[in-house]
Formats: structure tokens, sequence, C-alpha cells
């Protein structure tokens, strides 16, 4: 299941399974992947920190990072869990080795450590843990609560779920870019949101659940514990790193849902992606990155 960026319910490209047909060139995708979690390392951050904080937290000494992708996060819990082993488990070897150079390089070799498993059906190889962190990756299986309900047989007495799920939307440009019919990002939104749905509809034993993370924690046996939401905000002008991940992103959404949207709004995607152009993301002042990503967790008593 590979999470990419962009639908009703924001994908963060942090994290990396098949979920398709496709084969994605990984040597291309790994590094997109790996910038982009990078550029959220502050919210990731923060979100470690509030799980290792709270004021009922038990001892964290092992975790399970769900669908690692190429192992930003999983290298981040360790850092910040420093008494706890991470087990950074994806679907995608390529993805599983950038989590094993990164830790070596960041001296973390010793304490994350990785497992290839197709989700959900081999989720059990992955072990118990006090902690389970599934960013953006539930709504990738079919079952949901049968998945969470996976989850929280893996949990410890006191153990946590943290789900990221939900949030805001990227905005990444003004409404009126000078060109073209204004609005363009929120007509992608809903492009995007119909593609959303019909992943969905095309995984394995898919169901309906209605989104009320709350709800499906009581259902399989876990407390709510509450739910707080991270703001990464770059404003304009952007660092070249994050520059060029809007552009990636751009020229993703292009590829992606050129098919679904109409002849004006793709010469507009065609202009913005044109390094060439004045008015295009190579060379705008204005473009920014803001963006919320939603922590829910869920605690086994």
């Amino acid at each position: 299941m590979s999470n990419d960026t962009g639908h009703g319910h924001h994908h963060d490209s942090s994290h990396g399974h098949h979920h398709d047909a496709a084969h994605p060139d990984w040597d291309v995708m790994g590094p997109l992947l790996e910038r982009n979690a990078e550029l959220s390392s502050g919210q990731y951050t923060q979100a470690a920190r509030w799980i290792a904080t709270r004021p009922d937290a038990p001892k964290v000494r092992r975790i399970v990072d769900i669908g690692s992708g190429p192992g930003v996060i999983a290298c981040l819990l360790a850092e910040a869990f420093p008494e706890a082993e991470v087990v950074a488990v994806d679907g995608t070897p390529a993805l599983l080795e950038r989590t094993r150079d990164r830790a070596h390089r960041l001296g973390l070799g010793d304490r994350v450590t990785t497992l290839h498993a197709d989700l959900p059906a081999e989720l059990g190889r992955a072990g118990e843990a006090d902690l389970i962190w599934a960013g953006n990756a539930l709504h990738h299986l079919g079952d949901q609560r049968a998945a969470l309900a996976g989850f929280a047989g893996l949990l410890r007495p006191g153990g946590t779920v943290a789900l990221v799920e939900g949030g805001l939307q990227p905005r990444q440009l003004p409404r009126d870019l000078g060109f073209g019919r204004p609005g363009l990002e929120e007509r992608l939104d809903v492009i995007q949101a119909e593609a959303f749905e019909q992943m969905r509809a095309d995984l394995p034993g898919t169901k309906r659940e209605t989104e009320d993370w709350a709800a499906l924690f009581t259902a399989v046996g876990l407390a709510p514990q509450g739910t707080r939401s991270f703001l990464l905000d770059l404003p304009a002008p952007l660092t070249d790193v994050a520059r060029d991940h809007v552009i990636a992103e751009f020229g993703r959404r292009r590829a992606g849902l050129g098919e679904r949207l109409d002849a004006e709004d793709n010469a507009m995607l065609d202009r913005l992606l044109d390094p060439e152009d004045p008015a295009g993301l190579h060379r705008r002042t204005d473009t920014f990155l803001l963006l919320a990503r939603t922590v829910h967790l869920g605690r086994k008593a």
C-alpha cells in the first residue's frame, strides 16, 4: 500500500505498501517518500513526544511501525523512545532496505529492525508491542475494523495504538494563480477524493466503515486516549527541498488525475510544471506548504 499524498483523508507519502497491481520504480519513489517524511519530521517528533509524555504512558520497550515505508518515522520513533526497539513492517523490500540504511547512518542499527510482511494477512508476524504506529496505513486495508482488532491483539497491557488518519489537505498555492480558473487545489481535492474512494472500493475484502476512530477503538476493545493534530507550516518562499516536494506532488497529480480533469485544469497544471514558465512552480515566489496531520490514540487495558 503506497501512501500517496492528497485525497479527502490526506496521505503523507511517508509509508509504502503495495495495494494495487502497479509496480512503482522504488529507486525513484523511495527518495521521494523519504524527503516527504523528512519535511514533516517536526510534526512526527511532536506526536511522538505527546505519546511519550502522557501521564498514564507505560514504558515503551517495543514499537511496531505498520507500513513503515523508507523508515524516516521508524527512526524518529527510535530517537523519541531511546529504550525501545522498533520494528519497521512493510511489504516493499526496497523501502525496507532504505530503512536499514537510514538506521545505520543514524547509529540506530541495533534498535531498528525490519520485517517484510504482506498486510493484513501476516500482521501477526510483527509480534507484541507497547506502541503500534500506523501512519496513514489503516485506510489501505480493506477491513479496517478487523485490521485494528489485529493491532489490538498485538498490544501488551497498557499499550497504545497511534493512528495517523484524517487531518487537513495540503495547501500550496494562492486561490488565484493569475491564470486559469481560481480554485485549482480545491478542484483537485474533489477529484482526489473520488480516486481515493475508488482505491478503497478496489481493496480486497473492503468494508465501508464510519470513520469515527474513537468508536472503532472502543469496538475492538481499546480505550480512546485522545486526538491531536500537528501542523506543518512552511511559508513562502520555500526552501529548495520543499519546493522540489511541491513540484513532485503536482507532477504526480498531473500524471494520476489528468484523465479526470478538464482541459483547462490540465493546461494549468502543465504551466505550473513548466520550468521555463514565470508563473510555474519552479519560479513562483508565493508557493507555500500548509497541512495538518491528526493522530488518534487508543489504549489496551
